[in-house]
């Protein structure tokens, strides 16, 4: 099986999309596309409330966002695989706050973006309201705004045709076990051992696991190999 180049994490704010990204570039070593939208936002001396109140701003905002994410994204395969928490999810956010959605709609370069997306391997981070936080650039945290923007960014990928996989656990062991369990399907294993914790066992703290206990010890010389132990 090809393995997939582009890997994308889509939902609404404050639902762990970049915790879920770091985790994927930390354990499988593919790197994570930085963010744009606060550089664009620093760029145009703008605060997040007036992109509320100035829908000509908020139209310019999310254009310039969309336009440097689509290029990040097309620069990155260029250099290989790469993970994103972002893709189109601003678009969902012009659609509530702007007028833009209809010129981006007839862009051809949408079409060509998501195209790009549909080849790649899409998990859609479901909300929970236990996870809301403010990120200083992100909508305010209001639940109602959340489920709305969550049910925006699903109708992109229904409209769209993109396959994806619904993350809807709120416990982050089995949001993990679900992306490695895909990524695995996928053909992408692990770049750190799930072992690496107890595999720098020293010898001061296997003797004093020894001295708890021959039950302890037991378990340890099963777990930790000869080699650590030197």
């Amino acid at each position: 099986m090809e393995q997939p180049a582009r890997i994308y994490l889509v939902g609404a704010h404050s639902t762990g999309k970049t915790t879920l990204a770091r985790w994927i570039r930390d354990n499988y070593g593919i790197p994570m596309i930085s963010e744009v939208a606060r550089s664009v936002l620093a760029e145009m001396e703008a605060q997040v409330d007036s992109l509320r109140a100035d829908v000509d701003l908020v139209n310019r905002y999310q254009a310039e966002v969309f336009l440097r994410q689509a290029r990040s994204e097309a620069e990155a395969e260029q250099r290989g695989a790469f993970v994103s928490d972002r893709a189109f999810c601003n678009l969902a956010y012009a659609a509530q706050h702007g007028t833009l959605l209809a010129e981006v709609a007839r862009d051809p370069r949408l079409a060509a973006y998501m195209q790009g997306v549909k080849q790649g391997l899409v998990f859609f981070v479901r909300p929970h309201q236990a996870l809301l936080a403010s990120d200083g650039v992100r909508e305010r945290l209001d639940w109602e705004e959340v489920l709305r923007i969550d049910g925006m960014v699903k109708f992109m990928l229904e409209f769209f045709g993109v396959p994806y996989v619904p993350v809807a656990s709120l416990a982050m062991q089995e949001r993990q076990r679900c992306l490695e369990r895909v990524l695995s399907l996928a053909g992408l294993e692990k770049a750190t051992p799930d072992t690496r914790y107890l595999s720098g066992l020293t010898r001061e703290a296997a003797q004093s696991l020894e001295q708890s206990g021959p039950e302890s010890s037991h378990v340890i010389s099963k777990r930790v190999p000869e080699s650590a132990l030197r």
